[in-house]
């Protein structure tokens, strides 16, 4: 993710900032509906960063007029599912600077009023051994990470392995740890690779855009083109770190795995209410991308800004590129467990050579399940 954006101009709606200045104005009681009494009150959604359309899902079950607290991180509305009352609220809180850049897992643990989080399939096997997590749905197929270049610098380069093969240096964030694989893989050299960026396209628009950056295929991409300002502009190409065999499910929806079987009631209910929104979202994404960039401009002080431009950009990324999309069936929000088997299998060695062994025999079933997932629901065929 970028460090600093610039902002576009304001989204005007009928929203409640909380923790800014304006008059807080509780949300509405949710009416009753099909998660009361089963899900808890509040559902609490934890994200690894701040507002983005890649959490359209579930800024699209926000209703009417959220409650942005800019100083506890958070929005606040009755859940709906397509407009309708399920009978209890939903808090979506923010991450990544929000909790000290801790990992969501992490603050699952941390923090037992989360009900459920965004947590990636390298970071569950990572802490699967001490911070055990299952993944319930994952409206995301595919996930954005990516590196990104100039083509006019490097007109050889096609792929992430072109970058390797040619010496290109790559700026990439310590934490990412998908780069442990594509430097066991031999993709990347370890003399080219760098992990100290932070995410400012400062090093980037210094070298005339000879090293190759990491980030997210549905944000680096606008914001280098169109929001660096001062008549700065760089068209990039990019490959998704999931096409070179790093077949990660991307911000998952998790729970602590202990809690699995006391939210099974609650999951059943929830997780097609998930599903449905996210088509909802990927089948009419500006309504909802309005509700993301007004929770931006609601977080006073905040080092994050969104645009609507990179918002609906982000939301044809994803179709595009498939980061959203149906499973290999016609469901959208399911695992493949095979594809979970492969990255145990990548990232095993991986974590053993970091000293931070994983769960002894992790399974897929131990880190994701398809019980809560309606096989009905999915996007149209184009």
């Amino acid at each position: 993710m970028i460090w600093k954006r610039l902002a576009a101009g304001l989204t005007v709606l009928t929203m409640t900032a909380c923790g800014s200045g304006a008059p807080a104005t509780p949300p509405a009681a949710p009416a009753a509906g099909p998660l009361a009494g089963v899900c808890p009150a509040t559902v609490v959604v934890q994200t690894d960063w701040f507002p983005e359309a890649e959490y359209g899902a579930y800024f699209h079950m926000l209703g009417e007029n959220p409650a942005f607290d800019s100083d506890a991180k958070k929005v606040t509305a009755p859940l709906v599912d397509g407009g309708a009352p399920t009978g209890v609220q939903l808090e979506i809180r923010y991450g990544g600077p929000a909790i000290g850049y801790q990992q969501v897992s992490a603050q699952l643990y941390a923090d037992k009023t989360i009900t459920l989080g965004l947590v990636s399939t390298d970071e569950a096997i990572q802490n699967s051994a001490e911070l055990a997590t299952v993944a319930v749905a994952t409206p995301l197929e595919t996930s954005p990470q990516m590196i990104m270049w100039d083509p006019a610098k490097h007109p050889d380069v096609h792929t992430i392995a072109d970058l390797g093969t040619k010496g290109v240096p790559v700026l990439y964030y310590q934490t990412d740890t998908y780069m442990q694989y594509l430097l066991g893989a031999g993709l990347l050299r370890p003399e080219q690779v760098d992990g100290s960026y932070d995410g400012s396209p400062s090093r980037f628009v210094a070298s005339g855009g000879d090293v190759a950056v990491a980030g997210f295929a549905t944000s680096e991409p606008y914001i280098y083109k169109n929001e660096l300002g001062e008549g700065r502009s760089y068209d990039t190409d990019l490959q998704l770190v999931a096409d070179t065999g790093y077949p990660m499910y991307g911000q998952s929806l998790s729970v602590r795995a202990a809690d699995k079987d006391a939210l099974a009631p609650c999951l059943a209910k929830l997780v097609p209410v998930v599903q449905r929104s996210a088509v909802a979202y990927a089948t009419d994404p500006a309504p909802t991308n309005d509700v993301i960039v007004a929770a931006v401009q609601a977080d006073a002080g905040s080092v994050w800004s969104y645009s609507p431009g990179l918002a609906g950009f982000a939301a044809t990324a994803m179709r595009d590129r498939k980061i959203v999309g149906n499973g290999p069936d016609a469901t959208l929000g399911n695992f493949d467990t095979t594809r979970v088997a492969r990255m145990i299998e990548a990232l095993e060695p991986v974590f053993a050579a970091q000293q931070k062994p994983i769960e002894q025999g992790l399974t897929p079933e131990q880190l994701v399940t398809n019980e809560f997932v309606d096989p009905t629901i999915g996007l149209p065929a184009p």
